[in-house]
């Protein structure tokens, strides 16, 4: 078996590089890392087992993961996906992404679901994933070192799948922004633009995957407050709530 391992990954705020970092050190391979957030084309390696990790974005896998992972060549090489989900649910995320992977022509032999600190309210999930969560993280990677077979797994999750996020605004830059061009590059789908009258972001290539408020040195980058504060009621309830890491295998 080969002593590497490649892992296609998504991570605005950082959760989901967490989550697949501690996996991919507990599976003791040298690791090649594709990030589907960079803008650069995505080079393939002829790897025996291949790792793709997500967040979940209302139940379902951002469009720029499905849209680079459709491109993948399986050619019966086996993979494992992992969905990152901000402790509310994960839902199709997981069918989603194994049923692309399947028409890729990968054997899909394990999956998991582990909860992250949410990307909208901090608040919840805060922490996570943490120790607990780290340790079920290297057992589930243990499981796959461990795993003689290429069978196929089944994962939750609905046909039709449920409908994509619609992204309801976008976040804003208010007077502390200093144009530093940082929100501008590190969007994944170049939604983000500095004009002579500040930054302007197109709410129609928007994904609120909100890698722009995560990376903005001046903290200048937020959601609206009316968006903040609707958040902050759907999601308060979870605050106080530890929801669990499944895995299937």
């Amino acid at each position: 078996m080969s002593d590497k391992l490649e892992v296609y990954y998504f991570s605005p705020t950082g959760g989901t590089k967490k989550v697949s970092s501690i996996f991919a050190d507990a599976m003791e391979k040298e690791v090649i890392w594709h990030d589907l957030g960079s803008k650069e084309p995505m080079a393939e390696q002829p790897e025996e087992m291949i790792v793709v990790a997500a967040p979940v974005f209302g139940g379902r896998i951002p469009s720029v993961v499905r849209e680079k992972i459709e491109k993948l060549s399986g050619s019966g090489k086996k993979a494992v996906t992992i969905a990152v989900y901000g402790n509310r649910a994960y839902e199709d995320a997981l069918l989603e992404m194994n049923d692309i992977l399947i028409k890729c022509g990968f054997a899909v032999i394990a999956s998991g679901a582990f909860v992250a600190q949410h990307s909208m309210d901090p608040e919840v999930g805060t922490g996570r994933p943490d120790q607990e969560d780290a340790k079920e993280i290297r057992a589930f990677a243990e499981a796959v070192r461990n795993k003689k077979n290429a069978d196929g797994v089944h994962v939750p999750g609905n046909h039709p799948y449920k409908p994509e996020m619609k992204v309801p605004c976008t976040p804003i830059s208010h007077s502390a922004c200093t144009r530093c061009g940082a929100c501008v590059k590190v969007c994944p789908t170049d939604a983000i633009s500095i004009t002579a009258k500040g930054i302007t972001t197109d709410k129609g290539k928007c994904i609120l995957c909100m890698a722009c408020t995560h990376v903005c040195p001046e903290h200048a980058r937020v959601l609206p407050s009316p968006i903040q504060g609707m958040m902050k009621l759907m999601l308060g309830k979870l605050k106080n709530v530890r929801n669990k890491n499944e895995m299937f295998l």
